[in-house]
């Protein structure tokens, strides 16, 4: 009996289906959910904080998903396990980088995309964002996601395989991207940041990214910050 329950399960769409979907943090809005904002949090943290950010600027429409990341050693942390979307082993533009974790990862949030557009809510209206990690993440999966999605909020991060690109984007060029970075940031310097904006407009229309930096402001966020991420996700998933 419980096999064919796990079969209607996967049949209808269920979250079961997808891994990362079974443990997330998933808000609904107060009305239909009509678009969908998928977050993803940094290296050793979970889904719960940035949901609980996420809640205090949420759209009446829009369904909030903060994933939690499967736990593994991390080569940069004296290999302990602990909550990593990939391995990192630095965090220099010239690191070593795990790029069959990168990829793997990223068909992870791919699928959990899928999932959202068979249960009614388009790609076009499904919007990736992250922190640090989390961040790298969302840009590069939504750089290499045969859909075109509503855009990324990418904050405090940078872009993982970055010499692939832009060979390895799937062409969507007018994807919006919003990266935000700390200014006073000692673990992801915002000249990385910088460098990531420009390599973003190799990517994409230039006039698609909007990179803002923010005074004081070290790897972390602000009040200031999530104004704009709040006006990202407004224009750009409107109620329809």
């Amino acid at each position: 009996m419980v096999v064919v329950v796990h079969l209607l399960q996967c049949m209808c769409g269920n979250n079961m289906s997808v891994p990362l979907l079974a443990e997330a943090v998933t808000m609904s809005g107060v009305e239909k959910d009509t678009a969908a904002v998928i977050f993803l949090h940094g290296l050793g943290d979970t889904g719960h904080m940035w949901a609980d950010a996420l809640k205090s600027i949420q759209l009446p429409h829009v369904k909030v998903i903060c994933p939690h990341a499967p736990k593994m050693p991390v080569t940069l942390n004296m290999k302990v396990k602990m909550p990593a979307w990939f391995d990192l082993m630095g965090l220099t533009p010239d690191s070593p980088e795990d790029e069959s974790g990168i990829k793997k990862a990223a068909d992870n949030i791919k699928a959990i995309i899928e999932h959202e557009a068979k249960n009614g809510i388009p790609p076009n209206r499904i919007m990736l964002g992250g922190f640090s990690q989390g961040g790298a993440l969302s840009l590069y999966t939504a750089l290499t996601c045969q859909h075109q999605l509503a855009g990324v909020v990418a904050l405090s991060c940078w872009l993982p395989l970055h010499k692939s690109f832009p060979s390895a984007a799937s062409g969507n060029k007018q994807l919006p991207v919003l990266q935000c970075h700390g200014e006073m940031d000692l673990m992801i310097p915002v000249q990385f940041g910088a460098m990531t904006a420009e390599k973003l407009k190799s990517i994409v229309n230039p006039q698609m990214i909007t990179f803002k930096t923010y005074p004081g402001l070290s790897h972390s966020s602000s009040p200031e910050e999530m104004a704009a991420v709040k006006e990202f996700i407004e224009k750009h998933l409107p109620r329809i």
